[in-house]
């Protein structure tokens, strides 16, 4: 579900990553990493285990100090802003929201509740206003309760606003953690590995969900190792490994590089279907 071949996204970038470089010790795993991300695209970014993927997703939103590196956030407003050293709420504020490879729900509270606690960062009541319930925090959160529930009418669990999140089915625990990254109203929607362990069914709705909320014109990033939900997703792809980039492009010429090929999939038809 890429875009036609003669169609393209913005040439706007919406984020800059420039010369990433994080070390552990005398372990480097990521090595003068770059990318460019284009407003309103799907980029995927794929390697091999170990490859420097989840490393760089922790190094963007504020998780790990990059050892050096530039990371810049382009907003819409025209104002550029510098991420390194920001905490992981500053940088959520800014515009990045992100799934995990694991799933980290909380799930003795509602699936409603769930998502109301992405509004934190857009909200103002602070605990006292909590507490004291006044006017404006009253008015606060019945525009959390409002916004939350058409985040997951969106997302398909509109029927499931007071369930348990431990109770849900796996694939819907996976699309409840992308409704809660959206009550933030991100820029960049990134995603660790969305379709990890889900079944066909569950992959196709995701497929179609990611394709929607792009069309919106919300860009994503995702890591990911089912290359088919690669090939038919993405706009673009940066493929890494031991921390470099060593490739990036459309589907089709990933598809075709021998680099990648070799370092990655170490045969073409891993790829799928052409």
């Amino acid at each position: 579900m890429n875009r036609q071949e003669g169609q393209s996204t913005s040439d706007r970038p919406v984020l800059e990553v420039m010369n990433l470089t994080m070390d552990f010790g005398g372990i480097r795993a990521l090595d003068g990493f770059c990318l460019r991300l284009r407003q309103g695209e799907i980029a995927a970014l794929i390697g091999p285990n170990g490859a420097g993927k989840t490393t760089f997703f922790n190094c963007l939103t504020g998780m790990y100090l990059p050892t050096r590196g530039e990371l810049q956030l382009f907003r819409p407003d025209g104002a550029t802003r510098r991420l390194n050293g920001l905490r992981p709420d500053k940088i959520t504020e800014q515009g990045l929201a992100r799934t995990f490879q694991n799933i980290r729900l909380f799930p003795r509270m509602t699936v409603l509740e769930n998502v109301m606690i992405g509004r934190h960062c857009r909200t103002r009541a602070g605990v006292l206003g909590a507490i004291l319930r006044g006017p404006a925090a009253r008015r606060e959160e019945k525009d959390t309760v409002r916004i939350s529930s058409r985040i997951l009418e969106k997302i398909g669990l509109a029927g499931q606003l007071n369930e348990f999140a431990g109770n849900l089915p796996y694939g819907a625990q996976r699309r409840l953690e992308i409704a809660r990254a959206l009550a933030t109203e991100p820029l960049i929607l990134l995603l660790d590995e969305p379709a990890a362990g889900m079944n066909p069914q569950e992959t196709r709705e995701l497929d179609e969900l990611i394709c929607r909320l792009r069309d919106e014109g919300l860009t994503i990033l995702l890591i990911e190792h089912d290359m088919k939900l690669v090939m038919s997703l993405s706009d673009h792809i940066f493929v890494m490994d031991y921390g470099r980039k060593i490739a990036e492009g459309t589907p089709a010429e990933v598809r075709r590089n021998p680099e990648v090929i070799k370092a990655y999939l170490g045969e073409e038809e891993s790829f799928g279907p052409a």
